[in-house]
């Protein structure tokens, strides 16, 4: 079996400086999301993935990964990461799943400097979760993974013991419904009371980071929630998504999470770049919107550093 992201082609480097390297050398900060939907995949879309004389193609696997192919090539210009989403690939069983595999694969092949980050929200314990990282890293070859906290920190140690690999906790999401447990008070170190997602970003940025693979997942439609988090993690990177088609604020989400380089926040976007049109130009429209929200991203970003007495990055 061709595991194409195996962990003896990543140690060279951990995932935070694969990561780091790729924001700094690209000048982005923008993740975009794989999140197809084939339903929305209009025969002009279809036929304009195909090579000219090539029938379309006849299987949802390959319609999945000519699809992503096509959005991968106009964006990865503009791309910090690449994340795809599982659950849009697995409610196509076998094929969806090999999709996602292929489309992971020919990232790594075609733009090896851009990681792939797997969001599937695992998190279970003791045999489940081992087989859970296995499948993540060893199977699809994912870089980075997006885990769920609520298990607890021994949990996630098939995860957090790969170092080579990103390991994304959701700490704040960006959901309406979000803070009915997220917001639960509990004791903080000071003595006082601290809502539940500020104590889990405590914990992932202190003992569970030992081995300096860890992020943290904080939804774009709370920045006072990014700002604290920020707070109690100044290192951490920090995936944001709500921007795009979820209404997240931009400036708000750079003003509360920059870190003391200007970066460290991949500010994700899926269906307002996978969508941009649904016509025959998708790939073209997917890449002007990438170009055009890694630019405003960066304009932003000049006005923050410049605002708070810092150098733009």
């Amino acid at each position: 079996m061709d595991m194409s992201r195996t962990t003896a082609s990543v140690t060279s480097e951990t995932f935070a400086d694969r990561l780091r390297i790729r924001m700094e050398h690209a000048g982005t900060l923008l993740c975009v999301g794989l999140d197809p939907e084939p339903g929305r995949f209009s025969p002009a879309a279809l036929r304009a993935t195909q090579p000219e004389g090539a029938q379309a193609a006849d299987s949802s696997e390959e319609r999945l990964v000519a699809y992503n192919a096509a959005i991968i090539e106009a964006t990865a210009p503009f791309a910090c990461a690449f994340k795809p989403n599982s659950a849009f690939y697995e409610a196509h069983g076998d094929a969806g799943l090999r999709a996602l595999r292929r489309s992971i694969t020919l990232i790594h092949e075609r733009h090896p400097d851009v990681p792939v980050l797997l969001d599937a929200k695992r998190g279970d314990i003791g045999s489940t979760s081992r087989a859970y990282a296995q499948a993540a890293f060893d199977i699809l070859g994912a870089d980075a993974v997006t885990l769920q906290p609520y298990l607890g920190e021994d949990a996630l140690a098939p995860f957090l013991s790969r170092a080579e690999r990103g390991c994304f906790i959701v700490c704040h999401t960006s959901n309406a419904g979000a803070g009915a447990l997220q917001d639960l008070l509990v004791a903080a170190p000071d003595g006082d009371q601290e809502p539940l997602y500020l104590a889990v970003a405590r914990r992932v940025a202190g003992g569970w980071n030992t081995a300096g693979n860890c992020g943290l997942v904080v939804g774009a439609t709370y920045p006072d929630a990014l700002r604290r988090v920020r707070a109690v993690a100044p290192e951490l990177p920090v995936l944001v998504p709500g921007i795009g088609a979820q209404g997240g604020d931009l400036e708000g989400t750079l003003r509360a999470g920059l870190d003391v380089r200007g970066a460290g926040l991949l500010i994700s976007a899926s269906r307002s770049i996978y969508y941009a049109s649904e016509g025959a130009d998708f790939a073209a429209a997917a890449g002007a919107e990438a170009r055009r929200l890694r630019d405003a991203i960066n304009e932003l970003r000049a006005v923050v550093r410049a605002t708070t007495g810092e150098q733009p990055a």
